[in-house]
C-alpha cells in the first residue's frame, strides 16, 4: 500500500473502523471452496421465483421498461404492496404509504438513518438479525439491547417498558423483527398486543421488520402496524415470501407524512429499485397471494425433521415457530466453543452453520441452522453432524 492510500484511509470516517463486516457472510464465503459442503449458513431460499412472476419480467423488458422508474416506486407496485398487506394482516395503507426500496436491507438503513440524530438510542431485542446492530451504530445512534433469550426469545412488555424508562427521551426507536431471524420464533397476538399497549405510552418508532410475515407455523402473523399505524415503520418485501431474494425489492410502510422524509434518504441513497424487478414484485403481491403457502409448508416439515434430530443428539432448541431458522445452544458436555465447532464441522465434516454470537447477546454458545435447503440435503447435513459427533465425543 503506497503511503497516499495509507494516509487517506485514515481520514475516513473513523467510526467505521470499529464496524466489521458480516461475520455470517464471511464465515459462509471461507468455507464456499470445500468440495462437497453442505450450506446451512444464509437465510437464502432454495424455491425458485415462481412462473407467473419470471413471465412478468419478461413482459416488462419486452415493453422497453428499461428507464428510470419513479424514485419513489411505481404506482402499480405501490398499489399492489399496500393492497396484500392490507388483505393478509389487516392494515389500511394506500399508495401514499409505500416505499419501494433494494431490499429489505435498504429499508433498514433508511428507517435507521431516518430517524435518529448522533447519540440517540434504539432498542435492539437480542439474539437479532446481526445487521442492525452496525447500521444503528453507523448512523450514530447507540444500540441499547434487550437479551430475550430467558423469555423464550420474545421482549416481554415488563422488560420494555423498564427499558424505555430508563433511557427516557433518548430512545428514538424499537427495533422489531418477527418471525425471527436466528430464532424461528415469533410473536402471537396476545404477545404483540401487549408490546403494543406499552410502546403506545411513547413517543418513539417502532421499526418492524416483518419480511418472514408469511412464513409462521401455526398461528397466521399479526403486524405491530395493526395496533400502532401511526408509530409503526413497517418493513417488508418478496424475498422470502416469493423466493425472490435477487431480485432486491422491499417495501417501507408508513404513515404520509413520515414516508415524505424516509423518503429523502432512499432517494438520495439509491435513487430507484429497477424497473424490471419492481413490474416482477408487482406480479407477486397481486397476482401471487398465496405463493408462499406451498413453500411455508415444505419449510415446515423440513423445521421439525431438523429440530427432532438436533434435540436428539442433545442440543438446546425449540420447535421453530415461522421463518427457517432453528438456533441451538450447544450440549454442556461440548469441549469446544461455537466458533470452534462451527469451524470442525465444516472442514472435518463438511455441513457449515452460523456461530450464534453476532447475533448479539444470548446468542453466544448457540448456532444458527438455516433449513432453507432441499430435505435430501438436510438429511446429509443431520448425518454429518452425527457422525462429527460421534467422531468426537462417543455419543
Amino acid at each position: 500500500m503506497s503511503d497516499k492510500v495509507q494516509r487517506l484511509l485514515g481520514r475516513m470516517r473513523t467510526d467505521l473502523r470499529n464496524v466489521k463486516p458480516s461475520a455470517i457472510r464471511a464465515f459462509d464465503q471461507e468455507v464456499s471452496d470445500i468440495p462437497g459442503i453442505i450450506k446451512l449458513t444464509l437465510g437464502e431460499p432454495d424455491f425458485s421465483t415462481p412462473e407467473h412472476i419470471k413471465n412478468a419480467a419478461i413482459r416488462s423488458i419486452r415493453a422497453d421498461h428499461s428507464h428510470y422508474p419513479q424514485s419513489i416506486g411505481t404506482p402499480g407496485l405501490r398499489k399492489a404492496a399496500a393492497n396484500f398487506l392490507n388483505q393478509k394482516y389487516n392494515l389500511n395503507y394506500q399508495p401514499d404509504n409505500v416505499i419501494v426500496t433494494v431490499g429489505a436491507t435498504e429499508a433498514i438503513s433508511v428507517a435507521i438513518g431516518s430517524v435518529v440524530n448522533k447519540g440517540d438510542r434504539i432498542i435492539i431485542p437480542t439474539p437479532i438479525w446481526p445487521m442492525y446492530i452496525p447500521i444503528a451504530r453507523m448512523q450514530g445512534a447507540e444500540p441499547i439491547f434487550i437479551d430475550t433469550s430467558a423469555d423464550n426469545y420474545v421482549l416481554t412488555p415488563a422488560r420494555l417498558k423498564k427499558t424505555l424508562q430508563e433511557y427516557g427521551d433518548s430512545v428514538k426507536a424499537v427495533v422489531l423483527n418477527f418471525p425471527s431471524n436466528p430464532t424461528g420464533i415469533t410473536y402471537r397476538r396476545e404477545d404483540t398486543r401487549a408490546i403494543a399497549a406499552v410502546l403506545a405510552e411513547y413517543d418513539v418508532f417502532v421499526i418492524s421488520d416483518e419480511i418472514y410475515s408469511e412464513l409462521t407455523y401455526g398461528e397466521p402473523h399479526v403486524s405491530v402496524a395493526e395496533y400502532l399505524p401511526e408509530q409503526t415503520i413497517l418493513i417488508n418485501g418478496v424475498s422470502k415470501s416469493h423466493a425472490m431474494t435477487g431480485w432486491r425489492i422491499g417495501v417501507i410502510c408508513a404513515p404520509k407524512l413520515i414516508v415524505d422524509n424516509l423518503f429523502k434518504l432512499h432517494q438520495f441513497s439509491v435513487t430507484t429499485a429497477t424497473y424490471v424487478a419492481q413490474d416482477a414484485a408487482q406480479e407477486a403481491f397481486e397476482n401471487g397471494l398465496n405463493d408462499g403457502q406451498k413453500m411455508r409448508q415444505e419449510y415446515e416439515k423440513r423445521g421439525n425433521y431438523c429440530y427432532d434430530q438436533m434435540k436428539s443428539m442433545g442440543f438446546g432448541v425449540d420447535k421453530p415457530q415461522g421463518a427457517f431458522y432453528l438456533f441451538c445452544e450447544l450440549p454442556d458436555w461440548f469441549d469446544e466453543d461455537e466458533a470452534s465447532f462451527c469451524h470442525n464441522l465444516a472442514y472435518r465434516n463438511k455441513v457449515a452453520v452460523a456461530a450464534g454470537s453476532p447475533f448479539g447477546p444470548g446468542g453466544a454458545n448457540h448456532i444458527r441452522i438455516s433449513y432453507a435447503s432441499s430435505m435430501t440435503q438436510l438429511h446429509s447435513a443431520m448425518e454429518r453432524i452425527r457422525n462429527y459427533l460421534n467422531d468426537r465425543y462417543g455419543n
